[in-house]
């Protein structure tokens, strides 16, 4: 459109119409105003189009179909994606750091060791204590190359580069710590797309992955993954002058509920830190603009911490009861949800065998499509398959 609004483009002829576009409106704009407007004569060979002897009625029809096509193609591609990424294969065209396709069966990971080493390495640093910034900030001056640099020397390609070699950032470290396929499983359907028309990607809630375990040889230790995502749901970052406060992380909003920042300043020394309302801080109308002494929340720690200690030395049998007794009450309750999670997983494989059955007489009397009925049998057969595997661990842990 830019050549043509500065007059270096006047003819655009195309073989068939449905090349210049399978949006209705889109396609309407260019043929009744914008060609117009710019003194471009458009001509579309094989459906006897010309602009210049005027549009057919009959046009706008067949932008529609076009669209059609292109929207029921979008569709056929989407149950196909969903029946592979339901059978559990891998979405993703190219493995994550650390994994390379087997040269012998494109379809399997196995692990790229000198990448593999880079990742535990990251899973170490991080279970010692180091931040995503000072990951990246270490891995950085060791001059480790970026994944992408490691991925452009294997002769793989790679879109873009950062100017400054081997510079990683906090977020590359962060994905990589978040990646459940380094301890060996499959994640698909972490992203959609609102339509054939909308490419741009949606981030999926988690509870609509699609997870299956042990499908890869694992890099990280399952043990190892869940102390980092613990230690991940704490995030210190650091202030712009590096500092930490031990209480970053903990601290929220008594009025609000929303994380409280750990702010600091050059000059200041430690009893002047504080800590103050995030939301406020982006919209002081939001909430009230308080803050409280980092100092303040230490003196407060301590007092209680003692408070308890002095009541555990003159009531231990007392302080042990209580324990027992939360303890009791904790077990009772985590006993009643599984009990629940298994009558419900066990009222839905009843649902599943009516739902297949339901679906296989649909396709014998012909009031489903053979291509449905395999979609649908496979995601039943799928859902069914994991039931069953969760359904003994719950007895199993009941009993």
């Amino acid at each position: 459109m830019e050549l043509a609004e500065q007059g270096l483009i006047e003819n655009i002829i195309v073989k068939d119409h449905s090349r210049l576009g399978r949006n209705r409106l889109v396609v309407g704009q260019l043929l009744e105003e914008d060609f117009d407007r710019l003194g471009i004569r458009y001509i579309a060979i094989m459906d006897n189009i010309d602009t210049a002897k005027g549009i057919s009625d009959i046009v706008p029809m067949q932008d529609l179909f076009n669209e059609w096509h292109a929207k029921n193609t979008s569709q056929k591609v989407r149950n196909v994606f969903k029946n592979k990424g339901m059978s559990g294969e891998h979405l993703t065209t190219m493995p994550p750091y650390g994994y390379m396709k087997n040269p012998n069966n494109p379809k399997e990971w196995i692990i790229d060791e000198p990448a593999a080493e880079i990742v535990k390495r990251i899973f170490r640093m991080c279970v010692s204590g180091n931040g995503p910034s000072k990951i990246a900030r270490l891995l950085t001056e060791e001059k480790i190359p970026t994944p992408s640099e490691y991925w452009r020397d294997c002769g793989r390609n790679v879109n873009a580069l950062t100017e400054q070699p081997n510079k990683w950032n906090p977020t590359t470290v962060v994905t990589i710590l978040e990646r459940r396929e380094y301890i060996g499983d499959t994640v698909n359907f972490r992203t959609t797309t609102k339509s054939f028309k909308n490419k741009k990607k949606i981030d999926k809630p988690k509870e609509e992955w699609k997870v299956f375990e042990n499908t890869h040889p694992a890099i990280i230790s399952r043990e190892t993954f869940d102390i980092v995502q613990e230690l991940r749901k704490n995030k210190r970052r650091p202030s712009r002058e590096g500092k930490t406060s031990m209480f970053s992380g903990l601290m929220y909003c008594h009025n609000c509920g929303s994380k409280m920042y750990f702010c600091t300043a050059k000059d200041f020394d430690e009893t002047q830190n504080w800590f103050t309302c995030s939301k406020s801080r982006k919209n002081k109308d939001a909430c009230s603009g308080h803050f409280i002494r980092e100092m303040q929340v230490g003196f407060s720690v301590l007092k209680n911490m003692q408070t308890i200690f002095r009541y555990v030395q003159y009531n231990e049998e007392r302080f042990a009861e209580m324990l027992l007794e939360k303890s009791k009450e904790d077990e009772k309750k985590e006993l009643y949800l599984k009990r629940r999670e298994l009558e419900k997983a066990c009222k839905r494989i009843d649902e599943l065998n009516n739902l297949f059955l339901r679906a296989y007489e649909d396709n014998v009397s012909g009031k489903l499509s053979d291509e449905r009925y395999e979609f649908l049998s496979s995601s039943y057969e799928s859902e069914r398959k994991e039931l069953n595997e969760k359904i003994p661990v719950l007895e199993n842990e009941i009993s």
